[in-house]
């Protein structure tokens, strides 16, 4: 293996989480008077993600994603949809973001305690596997379901719980959701992608080079437009880092259809 440079890890690697938080977070930036209102506030919290993520105040995304978490685990239909898995790849991109800066400044969420390397990706590592794990699961459940399908198993459980005497208000929620679900079944493939890569990086730092590789390869067979992971690839390989052309730039990946 080539020896890497620490500058170019650590600017690729800050690049890759903040992809990451972006595809995240971007879900819950659509605000819909048919939204189902048991989850509304959990979408209004999200509205800090990204400003707390962008000044690198650990402590408050840490705490905000807590708080999310809360409000989905609280109903049936939500405890092991894809909202926990992005709940999950988020707290890993914070310990993960943490643990690269941590190369270079000292990094303590209470001011006190300092905490090491290895310790942020140890919790990083464990958050992204949860988030892996749950993709997956809803994937090999729902990836290709039809809209009919889809209804049939989350009525119940949708339902559950949900105070609402008007059923033709019920139904917009449940409409909505199946929508929410059906442009899951495209973006779920790129979240995915987005964890196992942010894996590699967790691998990569750990010296395991080879199995990092090996889930960049599994993220680029998800997302072959995972500029992210291929030059991950790319470095540990020694070859040229790819840059975006000006078509990618202005139509960004994320936004196309599949």
């Amino acid at each position: 293996m080539i020896k890497i440079t620490k500058r170019a890890l650590i600017l690729l690697m800050g690049a890759l989480v903040l992809i990451g938080l972006g595809i995240a977070s971007l879900y819950y930036d659509a605000q819909d008077s048919k939204a189902d209102p048991r989850v509304v506030e959990a979408r209004k919290l999200y509205k800090k993600y990204d400003e707390y993520a962008g000044e690198n105040n650990f402590t408050a995304v840490l705490l905000l994603l807590d708080s999310v978490e809360d409000i989905y685990k609280k109903y049936a239909h939500y405890q092991n949809s894809y909202e926990i898995a992005v709940i999950e790849n988020n707290r890993a991109a914070a310990w993960l973001t943490m643990a690269i800066h941590s190369e270079t400044q000292t990094m303590s969420l209470d001011g006190v305690t300092v905490l090491t390397q290895d310790s942020l990706l140890e919790r990083s590592k464990l958050h992204v596997q949860n988030a892996i794990a749950t993709y997956k699961q809803w994937l090999n459940k729902f990836e290709n379901m039809d809209r009919n399908a889809i209804s049939q198993v989350i009525e119940s459980s949708f339902f559950d719980d949900l105070q609402e005497p008007d059923e033709t208000k019920k139904q917009d929620y449940l409409e909505n959701r199946l929508d929410e679900m059906q442009t899951a079944q495209l973006e779920n493939k790129r979240r995915l992608s987005v964890a196992l890569t942010n894996y590699g990086i967790i691998l990569r730092h750990e010296q395991k080079y080879m199995d990092a590789i090996s889930l960049y390869q599994e993220a680029l067979e998800l997302w072959d437009r995972n500029l992210a992971a291929k030059n991950n690839i790319n470095i540990l390989m020694g070859k040229p880092i790819e840059k975006r052309n000006f078509i990618q730039k202005m139509f960004p990946p994320e936004k196309d259809e599949d």
